[in-house]
């Protein structure tokens, strides 16, 4: 039988990164001149990569910002982020608990994430979570990425797992439609990055927390998964 499989996003679902995603956008921000950005201001971008907060920072500030500009300040951006890892971010609370009562019951776990794989790597290695991980899978890890199915189907196929024994947890509409179009269930957490609540893209359930992720839960998921692929078309 195949090993049933978590496959969590990383950033807003696993590790709470946006402190540092903001201290980092700051300091490119001051690199120019400009004014630093709370974290209320940029919202569900901070979930969306450097480049789409520092657009957004500039946005709020109805700035020009050149295509030059910006991949200057993504690059000041990015340095200061990998020499800060892993900052204060820190694992959202109950998830390390939640693996572990997974793991007990012989569930493997991987990531699927759209940070760059040497960043999530090395962010779950600083955090001491990367023995739980068979498989993370960045943006830059396949030549595609999140909402792309093939993402959550490629990890899921390097953690040794199947679509048909997996699920995905995760913070966005990006992550449910991810799930979605591979035909595999999602959890999605309402505590993430999003503009809007979770449950409006139809996830198959939403937990506020970890200790909502059982194991009744996902043996419940993964029941009702395997029954539509057994469906005749």
């Amino acid at each position: 039988m195949t090993q049933p499989l978590l496959v969590f996003d990383l950033d807003g679902t696993l590790v709470d990164t946006a402190p540092d995603l903001v201290a980092s956008l700051n300091h490119s921000l001051a690199s120019a001149g400009v004014e630093p950005a709370e974290r209320d201001s940029i919202g569900f971008h901070v979930g969306m990569g450097g480049r789409a907060m520092i657009e957004r920072a500039y946005a709020l500030r109805a700035r020009t910002l050149s295509p030059i500009e910006l991949e200057k300040l993504a690059a000041i951006f990015l340095a200061h982020y990998t020499d800060n890892i892993p900052g204060t971010s820190k694992p959202y609370p109950g998830v390390v608990e939640a693996i572990e009562r997974h793991k007990v019951a012989g569930f493997g776990f991987a990531i699927c994430t759209n940070k760059p794989e040497a960043l999530a790597l090395r962010l779950i290695e600083t955090l001491g979570l990367a023995p739980y991980f068979s498989a993370v899978c960045g943006a830059d890890t396949f030549p595609f990425r999140k909402p792309d199915a093939r993402h959550l189907l490629e990890t899921i196929a390097r953690a040794g797992g199947s679509p048909d024994a997996a699920i995905m947890v995760g913070d966005s509409k990006t992550d449910i439609h991810t799930a979605q179009n591979a035909g595999v269930p999602v959890v999605a957490v309402d505590f993430g990055y999003t503009d809007r609540h979770v449950s409006e893209y139809d996830p198959s359930v939403v937990i506020s927390a970890y200790d909502e992720l059982t194991l009744a839960l996902s043996n419940k998921l993964l029941a009702a998964s395997r029954g539509r692929v057994a469906q005749p078309a």
